[in-house]
C-alpha cells in the first residue's frame, strides 16, 4: 500500500471512525466490529484496498482483535491533551508498518510524497500506519485543536475535524447531531404549547 502524505483526510477521518466503532461509543448498538466480516464491511464502506486484503486474504479473527487493540491506541492519540503527544502517538502508529517515505508520480503525473507500507504487513499494521500519517497530516496542517471530542449528551465518540470552517461538534453529524436537532425542536414544540 502506498499512503499519501498530503492527502491526509482519509487517514484523519479513519481515526475518529475507527474508534467510534467502539462498544462504549455504542452502547446501544453494541461493537460494531465483532466479526471479520464486519471489519471487511468496515475496509470497504471506507473504500481502502489494504495490501492484506487486495491480496486476497479475508480479514480473519486475530485482525479483527488486532483491529480492536488498535482502536483503543488510536482514540489515545485523538484524546491526547497536547500537540506533542498527538505528534508522539502518530509518529507510533505511522512506523508500524511504514517504510521510507518515497517520491512518485501521481495518476495525474505529478510528483508527490508517499509512505509504502511494508510487504506482508498485517492488516492492522497497515491501518495504523495510514491512520498515523493522517494525524500527523492534521497536526500538521490544521493543528491539535481539530482532535475533539462530540459534544452531544451522552456520546463518547471523538473525530478529527477536517471541515473547512473547523465548526464541526459532532462524532457523527448524521447520528448525533439529528439528534439534538430532534431534541431542541419537540423542546421548543413543548415550550410554545405551554405558553398558549
Amino acid at each position: 500500500m502506498r499512503i499519501s502524505i498530503t492527502d491526509y483526510t482519509v487517514g484523519a477521518t479513519l481515526a475518529g471512525d475507527l474508534a467510534n466503532t467502539s462498544p462504549t461509543v455504542q452502547a446501544a448498538a453494541g461493537e460494531a466490529l465483532p466479526t471479520p466480516d464486519a471489519l471487511l464491511e468496515f475496509l470497504t464502506g471506507h473504500g481502502l484496498r489494504l495490501d492484506a486484503v487486495a491480496e486476497g486474504r479475508s480479514p480473519t479473527g486475530d485482525d479483527v482483535r488486532e483491529v480492536h487493540l488498535l482502536r483503543r491506541e488510536v482514540r489515545g492519540v485523538v484524546e491526547t491533551e497536547t500537540e506533542n503527544q498527538a505528534v508522539a502517538g502518530g509518529t507510533v502508529l505511522a512506523g508500524r508498518a511504514g517504510l521510507s517515505p518515497v517520491l512518485d508520480r501521481d495518476p495525474g503525473g505529478r510528483w508527490q510524497w508517499y509512505v509504502p507500507t511494508r510487504p506482508g504487513a498485517p492488516l492492522a499494521e497497515e491501518l495504523a500506519t495510514l491512520i498515523g500519517i493522517g494525524l500527523l497530516g492534521a497536526v500538521r496542517t490544521l493543528g491539535h485543536d481539530r482532535f475533539r471530542a462530540c459534544t452531544a449528551p451522552g456520546c463518547r465518540g471523538v473525530f478529527v475535524d477536517i471541515s473547512r470552517g473547523g465548526r464541526r461538534i459532532y462524532c457523527r453529524p448524521e447520528i448525533c447531531g439529528n439528534r439534538i436537532n430532534v431534541a431542541n425542536h419537540r423542546e421548543r414544540r413543548r415550550l410554545a404549547s405551554t405558553a398558549r
